[in-house]
């Protein structure tokens, strides 16, 4: 049996909830804030204090993070630019999932390629989903980087390295933009609580 024929006896089974249902009893609206940008640009610490401050005003948060997934349920994915593709399919479907649970779903992953990043958006709905970039450029995020990653991708030990040997797109139209060169981690935060608040 080919795909098309699996699928086609593959049918959506509603229930009695709706999402208005989910967010009245948790008593906000589900969505997705995304953080895109280069490995090192500051995606994953900014997202952690994010939730910490939301978990404090007591809203239903939960941050999905890129190495952290990779661990677990895209652990057979590579980096090739197919790879990458399938990695942010299966987390966009995830996290609209999430927000249709009326959950605040931070992701954060480089997601280079817009393609994805406009993927994403549609999943979770244009009125539910918040592009952040986390903007650093690659000197800045080679001198932050713990792991050394920067270093071995120079010297050719890593292949597909987002900004050194594979693409970065930068945004086109996100919802906010924050500078990490120039922006406080407690800047940073401050501006995205407004832009989920607002």
């Amino acid at each position: 049996m080919n795909t098309s024929d699996s699928n086609s006896n593959i049918i959506w089974h509603e229930g009695k909830i709706t999402y208005d249902d989910r967010c009245e009893n948790l008593g906000q609206e589900g969505m997705v804030v995304w953080f895109t940008g280069l490995s090192g640009s500051g995606k994953s610490t900014i997202a952690v204090e994010v939730e910490r401050e939301l978990i404090k005003a007591r809203k239903a948060v939960y941050r999905l993070d890129g190495d952290n997934i990779r661990h677990g349920l895209n652990s057979d994915l590579g980096f090739s630019a197919e790879d990458r593709n399938e990695n942010i399919r299966r987390i966009a479907e995830v996290a609209a999932l999430m927000k249709d649970a009326g959950l605040i779903t931070l992701a954060s992953f480089i997601s280079p390629f817009q393609e994805m990043r406009d993927f994403a958006r549609k999943k979770a709905g244009e009125d539910n989903f918040i592009e952040i970039y986390v903007k650093a450029d690659v000197e800045t995020c080679a001198q932050r980087d713990p792991k050394g990653l920067y270093d071995k991708a120079k010297k050719g030990e890593i292949d597909n390295f987002t900004g050194i040997s594979s693409p970065y797109e930068e945004p086109e139209e996100p919802e906010l933009v924050l500078d990490t060169t120039k922006l406080s981690l407690e800047e940073s935060v401050k501006k995205v609580l407004t832009e989920i608040n607002s």
